[in-house]
């Protein structure tokens, strides 16, 4: 069984050779890898074409990491792909381990990823949450569904619902996924972690701007809620609700009428849920006698 290991990679000298070597070392029997350089003006092309013919290069003007990935895919021989960015790296035993793990036919399968954080003092390491209890709806809407280099794609499918979203400018793998749930691609979990995903700059888009994160997030849910229009259950509007109010708060850290009229909004679609991490016990008493913006300026007082 071929795998396909598909890098996008933008300016990313500093990380791209431990990449690639992570690809070279999985130990599944057959696999190729292809590098689609997206425009780099350093000097990632040369260290891709360090590995010679065990790593296949592409070049492409500068048209973002999902065009890049697509433009992989394309290419791709392996009944399996495996996308990972360039940034970031696979344990030795990442493919195989997922491959052993799942029984029965899959489209899709999802692992825990490891989130490796940098700071000055080191670096930390810990699983990413997946709740495999939950229904996979629910699981998306909590954002359980793994970063990139956490799922496996079976080719032919991935190809069948139209690949990655040029134009999506954040949340994409979330919005990959969305459609995937849609065209019901059977989606399987595999509970041991073997992708990294490397947290090392606050540069990347979605951290740079939260509320075009928060803008995205929303559209897809709202999205999800219409298609599953009836089969809607009380756990997703929770869900939701909870996500809503998390969002109405990182909102509130920039922008606090923007962020009541986003709640507001959210409330009169029954869309706020007051529980979870986002609403601890005193902002629940402030929040429930005097609204949103009071529990929101009490909150920022006491930082």
């Amino acid at each position: 069984m071929k795998v396909t290991i598909a890098i996008p990679c933008y300016n990313a000298e500093r990380w791209l050779e431990q990449c690639l070597e992570s690809a070279l070392e999985q130990t599944v029997d057959e696999k190729e890898i292809i590098v689609v350089d997206d425009g780099s003006t350093d000097n990632s092309v040369g260290i891709a074409r360090q590995f010679g013919k065990q790593v296949r290069v592409l070049q492409s003007e500068h048209q973002g990491a999902t065009r890049a990935r697509n433009l992989a895919l394309e290419e791709a021989k392996g009944e399996w792909v495996q996308f990972l960015d360039a940034d970031d790296y696979l344990d030795p035993e990442k493919i195989a381990t997922q491959l052993a793990e799942v029984k029965g036919d899959a489209d899709v399968i999802y692992s825990p990823v490891w989130i490796e954080t940098w700071a000055p003092e080191g670096s930390t390491r810990e699983a990413s949450t997946v709740s495999p209890d939950m229904d996979i709806y629910t699981q998306w809407i909590r954002w359980h569904i793994p970063q990139t280099g956490g799922a496996l794609w079976r080719r032919e499918m991935l190809k069948l619902i139209g690949g990655w979203k040029d134009d999506q400018p954040c949340c994409q793998e979330h919005e990959l996924y969305l459609r995937a749930l849609k065209a019901a691609l059977r989606f399987k979990f595999a509970p041991t972690p073997g992708a990294v995903y490397r947290v090392w700059s606050d540069e990347t888009l979605c951290r740079k701007d939260p509320l075009l994160v928060v803008r995205e997030r929303t559209k897809l849910m709202d999205d999800l809620l219409k298609w599953l229009g009836p089969n809607a259950t009380a756990v997703h509007r929770r869900e939701i609700g909870r996500a809503c109010l998390e969002m109405s708060r990182t909102w509130a850290r920039y922008d606090m009428t923007g962020a009541k009229k986003y709640h507001d909004d959210r409330m009169g679609k029954e869309l706020i849920h007051l529980s979870g991490p986002a609403a601890p016990f005193l902002y629940r008493m402030v929040y429930r006698m005097f609204g949103f913006a009071k529990a929101e300026k009490l909150a920022r007082s006491a930082r």
